[in-house]
């Protein structure tokens, strides 16, 4: 019998690539071989996201796609925030699907009896509509799943970063988050599970990733601030170590101190607006004084910290005074990344609850304002850096990143394509377009 090939096609957010990569490996483990095209695969695995119903359209989308792409006979796989919350309706509305597999569930090509106990247990599932209407949701709290992805062996990374998940879930109620519902409560892993990884991984960066990263060990009673020692753990063996993402307030001295002594004060701060009445709305703590108070601090400690936020437009109730706010806000702090979501109304969220939504119109018309006024910004901030010195990791031929840009989501560095992939080397910016650089 002839070796079988597998591809997986990742949608969503970094902690989907931790799954995808983790899932990779143990399909490797039972004798599989990778492919990158999905044409030719015996099994095709789609990882979906769920979080906003542009990602879920996604998903559905790119499922519809790879079944008309792959080759007769081959096995289509759903995995994925989307399996885990519509696994029913996929079932029933896709007939393409040959396996779901959700949370804690096998990814055997085949429906197998323990995947078929898994989905009638009902490992955290949640089972709603594919849209955004009204409706009740229902949630069992099942025990941590036999096939635990979070803490499954994973093989060497394949670029010289890699992206390593700390914790599952979250404990925080956000008004317009659905993600605790079917990712369920913050479960955190051992530092040795992760030290473990970060060998098998041999990366030159680490970027830690989690729903709630500060949160790490919380769930493990021990300490509000473990992951201090644990930031500092991984930077001691690697060369670069990232945290994407933080909340406002998460930022005490002590973590912000941390993270500039690693040598990365690149700052992933989840804000998602400055209104005070809106953030109260949105079960979220602060206000744009505060943040921009805590931005300040930190630049006082580390002149040349580097910021990435996102921020949600048209939030239920969202005025044009709240925002002038957040224009306000943007202009005044002048992060170096800013990301801006049209307001999703996500199933089982306070949210939903909300009257006074806003015109979808008015919406498109405040993101293309402030995403103009950000781009702005960012070009400008990236033109200050001609003529200074940069240190470059080279992620592939002729293309690098400093500690200013996280993979995947910021702009690059452009590099001569002699430098080898995985060094580091001090070079010299020679010009900028828009959110990209080069260097020499």
């Amino acid at each position: 019998m002839s070796t079988q090939s597998y591809a997986i096609v990742t949608l969503g957010c970094p902690k989907n690539q931790v799954d995808s990569d983790k899932l990779a490996g143990t399909l490797a483990e039972e004798g599989m071989v990778a492919t990158d095209e999905v044409g030719t695969a015996d099994v095709v695995v789609v990882n979906t996201c769920a979080f906003i119903h542009e990602a879920r359209q996604e998903s559905v989308d790119t499922i519809l796609e790879v079944a008309e792409q792959r080759r007769e006979g081959a096995r289509l796989v759903v995995t994925g925030c989307m399996a885990q919350r519509y696994g029913e309706e996929l079932a029933d509305e896709l007939p393409e699907i040959d396996h779901l597999a959700p949370f804690g569930t096998s990814l055997e090509p085949s429906l197998s009896a323990r995947a078929d106990r898994s989905l009638s247990r009902g490992h955290s599932a949640v089972r709603v509509k594919l849209g955004p209407t009204r409706g009740s949701t229902t949630q069992s709290a099942g025990p941590v799943p036999d096939f635990d992805l979070l803490n499954l062996p994973r093989p060497a990374a394949q670029r010289p970063w890699a992206y390593v998940k700390i914790a599952e879930g979250c404990d925080r109620a956000c008004g317009f988050c659905a993600i605790p519902s079917f990712r369920g409560p913050q479960r955190s892993r051992s530092s040795e599970a992760i030290s473990a990884e970060l060998e098998q991984l041999a990366a030159t960066e680490i970027v830690l990733v989690a729903q709630d990263l500060a949160a790490y060990g919380r769930d493990q009673g021990v300490g509000e601030r473990a992951i201090i020692p644990l930031v500092r753990a991984v930077a001691a063996e690697v060369e670069r170590v990232r945290l994407l993402y933080l909340y406002p307030s998460d930022l005490s001295d002590s973590l912000i101190d941390t993270v500039c002594e690693t040598g990365v004060p690149y700052f992933d701060l989840s804000l998602q607006h400055v209104s005070p009445r809106l953030l109260r709305s949105m079960r979220r703590w602060g206000s744009g004084s505060k943040f921009a108070d805590s931005i300040e601090s930190i630049r006082g400690r580390e002149p040349a910290a580097a910021f990435r936020s996102n921020f949600i437009v048209g939030y239920p109730g969202e005025t044009e005074q709240d925002h002038d706010q957040l224009l306000d806000f943007i202009e005044r702090t002048r992060l170096d990344w800013c990301g801006f979501f049209a307001y999703s109304e996500e199933v089982g969220t306070y949210a939903e609850s909300l009257g006074d939504k806003v015109d979808p119109g008015l919406v498109a018309e405040r993101l293309a304002e402030l995403s103009e006024l950000q781009d702005t910004i960012t070009a400008t901030k990236r033109d200050e850096l001609v003529g200074g010195e940069v240190e470059v990791l080279v992620d592939s031929p002729g293309v690098g990143r400093s500690y200013r840009e996280a993979p995947e989501i910021d702009g690059i560095i452009s590099v001569p394509q002699t430098l080898d992939v995985g060094t580091i080397h001090t070079l010299t910016v020679t010009g900028a377009m828009g959110p990209d650089l080069e260097a020499r």
